[in-house]
């Protein structure tokens, strides 16, 4: 029998992106469902979901849309074409949908209620409840409201994305008079009120025990009929859209982009309207009206039983601060070695550093920068800023390092999705106190996290570098796992030398030394490794290859890890969301397993290996691999050199990830996910758990015994078995 080959044409050897994504957020969706979990985690897993989906309709589905209307055929790999892929994705959506309702209604609510937390209806509300209700209405609430009629002479207004609102259907009775007689009439109206997004969702209200809330768009609900005098209220209900949220800025006839793209940030909210969520309550004819406005299809319309915007429901956890309903705390770790430096650059001048974030502490970054700034002897600092906070610590010593007189160039992401106006602010502040701006290359997006100081030292000058898997965003780094790789090794700083000069100048793409950067070095350099494994497999040699990413998307480099499969390469992946190889194909894809790690912390780190033993060669990197990573931003793969860290990248990042049983979830041949079975000896291993040890033994005077010493690591010094799917996962046989 020939053995199949991953071609090109086969749309069955690739997973659709969007269906994949809708299996990840149905992941975290998992959680909320959790019972082992406390109630407010599961809640906020439950938020989590929901904002996902919010972000999916905005850029994903818009996306489809944009393509199907204007007759754009971006095919995928998988071969499914716009309007096929936005049937199938609408309904995996609305059974999401569903189920959020249901959890809500039949798990989480009750739960809270058990707990002394009352999310009630207005009709469940007591006598004493209905009256403060009223005077928090009539005395905060009511003067904030706008009633929009909506006829001939008042078209439908005009919503901002995500926005809660009501729409309200009301009838006047009155006589119609005629020369004969006088009849009874009855004129129906349509109106919407909006809900307003500057007043808190909860309303409290008295309570007998514990705490009662009203959500705000119920309160305003028992009360419409006061902004209608005259008219009753025939039936109202809850509804939001979600609008396309994409921007749509021309960069190259630009001439200001910062302006360009604020102008386009004011022009965003009036996007196309691409979902209605509506109270499934309401009655059809009340639906159909706004759908008519909106011009949405059928499919496009989801009645949510419960609150809709669910994220805000968080709010609760600020009214009860028991322990018991949530996770303990965790505070990120200082290691112990750096604990006591008087310098941070000194530090990296004497060896590679390598931190995982939470589990070790963001500080030593921050304070790596504000050393920078202070220090007399630093002549410049250049950073890549994507994301950060809107009171960025780091911001603001780069803002002194100007004032300090050193030269600071950073290059600002004004495109990074959804922290456009927070980046604008940024390099407005920056370029007001004297920091060199510059906005990235036409065309692309500036994704890499990069820092470079250079500092005099002695009669010459020495650079000190800072790479990151992650944003230089404070906050995040307390929940998104994360890698931060410290080096004055003189390659590197050549290398990252080179790109700051390609990102603010004119200059060539040179031949790099140690970094591969997209788009030009890093897509070949992936492939040419992934190769290289599997030539080692056909001569016969140990080949591996491990990987830890948020996404595997490019078709390519599917492929090239099916031929290494097939070539006899043992691949383990760790992909938290979208993977589009299809794991455990006979002939194709046997030997590559995949597995997804949801927990507490947002598995953010990117990392992969390649090779056995001594000779494994380890790299962290900014980018998944997905086309727009390799294809259309600045990103950055950067090698691990020292052996202590490389093997901490091995044993700590990958190996553990890829041996939970507890958190993780593998890939499926059909696209499904299923737990990771337990191990023969029915050990259990929550990767995040255990990491959060290790940490805090590292932040101890004395090294115990470590922790890693009885994880079964997928790299071993010598050849390791091949891997083997284990028994009950459902691969094709």
């Amino acid at each position: 029998m020939e053995t199949p080959t991953a071609s090109a044409s086969d749309r069955n050897l690739f997973i659709n992106r969007e269906l994949s994504w809708l299996a990840f957020n149905d992941r975290v969706l998992a959680e909320a469902r959790n019972p082992t979990l406390p109630l407010l985690e599961r809640l906020k897993f439950l938020s989590i979901s929901s904002g996902n989906l919010d972000e999916f309709f905005m850029v994903r589905v818009a996306g489809l849309k944009q393509q199907l209307h204007g007759g754009i055929v971006e095919l995928p790999a998988d071969g499914m074409l716009p309007a096929e892929s936005l049937a199938t994705v609408s309904q995996a959506a609305h059974q999401m949908v569903t189920e959020q309702g249901r959890i809500w209604q039949k798990e989480l609510l009750p739960l809270l209620a058990a707990n002394g937390l009352h999310v009630l209806e207005r009709t469940q509300l007591s006598t004493e409840q209905k009256a403060a209700a009223k005077a928090h209405f009539q005395s905060s609430v009511f003067p904030a409201l706008t009633p929009l009629a909506v006829d001939p002479g008042h078209p439908f207004p005009h919503l901002r994305n995500k926005s809660l609102n009501l729409a309200v259907a009301l009838r006047r009775e009155g006589r119609r008079r005629s020369k004969k007689d006088a009849t009874l009439h009855t004129e129906l109206s349509f109106a919407v009120v909006q809900v307003p997004g500057v007043l808190s969702r909860l309303v409290p209200l008295p309570a007998s025990s514990g705490h009662a809330f009203l959500l705000l768009e119920e309160l305003i609900a028992a009360h419409v009929g006061e902004l209608f005098p005259g008219y009753t209220v025939d039936q109202s209900a809850a509804f939001r859209l979600t609008r396309n949220w994409d921007l749509n800025v021309d960069e190259e006839e630009s001439e200001d982009l910062l302006a360009s793209i604020q102008q386009e940030l004011r022009r965003r909210d009036r996007g196309t309207a691409v979902r209605l969520e509506i109270d499934a309550a309401a009655k059809p004819d009340l639906a159909a009206q706004i759908t008519g406005a909106l011009k949405l299809a059928p499919q496009d319309v989801y009645a949510v039983t419960g609150p809709l915007q669910l994220a805000d429901l968080t709010q609760l956890s600020d009214h009860d601060h028991r322990p018991e309903l949530r996770i303990e705390p965790f505070q990120p770790a200082v290691p112990y070695a750096l604990r006591d430096v008087e310098s941070m650059i000194e530090a990296v001048g004497k060896r590679d550093i390598l931190l995982h974030h939470p589990y070790e502490s963001f500080d030593p970054v921050v304070r790596f920068i504000e050393e920078a700034a202070d220090d007399p002897n630093v002549l410049a600092i250049k950073q890549t800023l994507y994301r950060t906070t809107g009171d960025s610590p780091i911001g603001r010593a780069l803002v002194r390092a100007s004032e300090n007189g050193k030269q600071v160039a950073v290059l600002v992401e004004l495109k990074a999705r959804l922290d456009e106006a927070n980046n604008i602010a940024w390099a407005r502040r920056m370029e007001d106190n004297g920091v060199h701006g510059v906005y990235g290359l036409i065309g692309l997006k500036t994704h890499c996290k990069v820092t470079l100081v250079v500092r005099r030292e002695g009669s010459g000058i020495r650079r000190y570098v800072h790479l990151g898997t992650g944003n230089y965003n404070p906050a995040t780094a307390r929940a998104y796992t994360d890698l931060s790789l410290f080096t004055a090794r003189q390659e590197i700083a050549d290398d990252v030398t080179a790109l700051f000069n390609l990102l603010t100048g004119y200059s060539n793409p040179p031949q790099w030394k140690r970094l591969a950067v997209a788009p030009m070095s890093l897509h070949p350099k992936v492939l040419a490794l992934i190769e290289e494994q599997a030539n080692k497999a056909k001569r016969g040699e140990p080949a591996r290859i491990l990987g830890k990413l948020n996404a595997l998307v490019d078709p390519a480099t599917i492929r090239a890890l099916y031929a290494a499969s097939q070539a006899g390469v043992d691949i383990e992946l760790q992909v938290r969301g979208i993977c589009c190889l299809r794991p455990g194909i006979p002939g194709v894809s046997e030997r590559i397993r995949v597995v997804s790690v949801v927990d507490r912390f947002l598995e953010h780190s990117r990392a992969m290996a390649f090779g056995v033993g001594d000779k494994t060669e380890v790299y962290l990197s900014s980018a998944d691999w997905m086309p727009r990573n390799f294809q259309r931003r600045i990103e950055v793969m950067f090698p691990v050199e020292e052996p202590a860290l490389k093997a901490r990248v091995l044993d700590e990042v990958l190996g553990v990830g890829l041996r939970d049983n507890v958190k993780a979830r593998q890939l499926k041949e059909d696209g499904t996910y299923v737990p990771v079975p337990l191990q023969l000896d029915g050990q259990t291993l929550r990767s995040q758990t255990l990491l959060m040890e290790v940490a805090r033994r590292g932040a101890e005077p004395k090294a115990s015994e470590p922790l890693l010493r009885h994880v079964a690591s997928p790299v071993a010094t010598a050849p390791a078995e091949p891997v083997r799917a284990p028994p009950g996962t459902g691969t094709s046989g």
